[in-house]
């Protein structure tokens, strides 16, 4: 069996291993799994047509955990809204659901807290606390659904956490969401977003090649990659450019560099120039983020001249370009400050 022990994280397959070696016929695994999966079942006393010695035998070796709402801020700019969720450990963990015209998106976390220590991000100030499971990612998406009502047709694996240094949860949380028998959310509606680590962006191209990847790259050299990613250390920018094109390649799929721009670090001409050279040929988009400023750094965002000069040197030469959309702005600043703020309030650590 799985080591994974909580009841959402079991393919059907492995559901229906442990109902059969419970005593029970095989349909009872698909009765559960659409519980879990489209009916975003809370509680097994929820699951009304399923024996109650059947779930109780489950539930025994495999918990039904889940995540509880602690707080949601509402965007009075756009009706973003942010939800602080605690895991049945006591950790706390962040997701967002975002409203777009073409449907809405939500951004969930892959760790509690991160250990990479990128130097602009809030999200790794206080360490990497744990992986989560496949079913605590999920369960951020059927939670933010049972509380709303609001339908999610995108995914983007983007909170706080690196999602390849939890590769295995991830990989399975993807199964488990495109499932037919599940939610069935088509694997290109699903983003996924990494700091670099090389050898998994080969196996995400592998494994998961319809799914969408983002690559946080934020510098155009590697002296200004390590200064601001400590994982650039470990891998060169001409690696991890040759693990992007592998990933196209592959999958025959657009890739994404995401682009934080930080006020003279990041943001000036030579940059642009050399960032425009990286990606020359390669089926890719530059999404270009103004810097989130937090309180325990000194880097500022970019200015505003700044910001469209560098686009615009990217879009004479022929790179598909955009500046992100700040969502939200109004409610909280960066991904990983509601979990930070909540423990500083509560004392916790």
């Amino acid at each position: 069996m799985s080591e994974w022990k909580d009841l959402r994280s079991l393919t059907m397959d492995e559901l229906t291993e442990a109902v059969v070696g419970a005593g029970e016929k095989k349909f009872r695994a698909k009765q559960i799994y659409g519980w879990l999966h489209q009916k975003l079942v809370r509680s097994p006393e929820e699951m009304k047509n399923v024996p109650r010695d059947l779930l109780s035998r489950l539930t025994e070796d495999h918990p039904l955990y889940g995540v509880t709402e602690i707080e949601r801020y509402v965007s009075g700019l756009d009706g973003t809204m942010k939800f602080l969720f605690r895991l049945h450990d006591g950790n706390l963990i962040e997701s967002v659901l975002m409203k777009y015209k073409h449907g809405n998106s939500v951004c969930i976390s892959s760790q509690a807290g991160c250990r990479m220590g990128c130097r602009f991000c809030a999200s790794t100030l206080m360490g990497l606390a744990r992986n989560l499971t496949p079913a605590e990612m999920l369960d951020q998406i059927y939670a933010i659904r049972s509380a709303t009502g609001e339908r999610v047709s995108n995914v983007v694996v983007m909170g706080t956490g690196e999602p390849f240094d939890n590769y295995e949860s991830l990989s399975r949380m993807i199964t488990i969401l495109t499932d037919p028998e599940g939610m069935n959310l088509g694997s290109r509606s699903i983003t996924v977003s990494t700091c670099g680590i090389i050898p998994m962006i080969y196996r995400f191209a592998d494994e998961h090649p319809q799914v969408n990847l983002a690559i946080s790259l934020h510098a155009s050299n590697d002296a200004t990659r390590r200064e601001l990613m400590p994982v650039a250390r470990s891998y060169g920018m001409d690696q991890l450019m040759e693990a992007a094109r592998y990933y196209v390649d592959k999958t025959r799929r657009r890739i994404t560099f995401e682009y934080s721009l930080v006020k003279g670090v990041n943001d000036h001409r030579r940059q642009a120039e050399e960032l425009a050279g990286l990606v020359r040929g390669l089926n890719c988009h530059i999404n270009l983020i103004p810097v989130n400023p937090i309180r325990e750094r000194d880097y500022q965002q970019a200015d505003t001249g700044h910001i469209a000069a560098f686009k615009g040197l990217l879009e004479q030469k022929h790179i598909q370009v955009t500046v992100r959309r700040e969502m939200g702005r109004d409610i909280s600043a960066a991904c990983g400050q509601l979990r930070k703020g909540y423990k500083e309030r509560n004392g916790e650590r």
